[in-house]
């Protein structure tokens, strides 16, 4: 994917609020391919929390003490750099989840 740089420019800091609270893309730059691509980052890592954290709640000892601290972990980390993409004007998918499309907008 590659927006055009008064794209990437004008929507660098909804891109990377994408990661915080995922759909300020989807109401404050819609037709911005480069926050729609970073919203749908957002909303997979999202939804990646919550499968961690309904696992982990499931599952006595091992999944209080393991999965949930370990995959939110992971989670803040692939925040972080989804955030440090975001601000640097890149597009690039984040590990392990990055390939993950839940709508196509861009």
């Amino acid at each position: 994917m590659e927006p055009d740089y008064q794209d990437i420019q004008a929507n660098k800091v909804v891109a990377a609020l994408a990661y915080v609270i995922f759909f300020i893309p989807m109401l404050a730059a819609r037709e911005s391919r480069f926050a729609m691509y970073h919203a749908n980052q957002g909303l997979v890592l999202f939804l990646g929390a919550l499968v961690v954290n309904f696992v982990g709640t499931l599952i006595p000892i091992i999944g209080w003490f393991i999965i949930v601290p370990i995959g939110n972990l992971l989670i803040f980390v692939l925040a972080i750099i989804g955030i440090i993409n975001a601000i640097q004007g890149l597009a690039k998918p984040l590990p392990l989840i990055g390939s993950i499309q839940l709508f196509n907008k861009w």
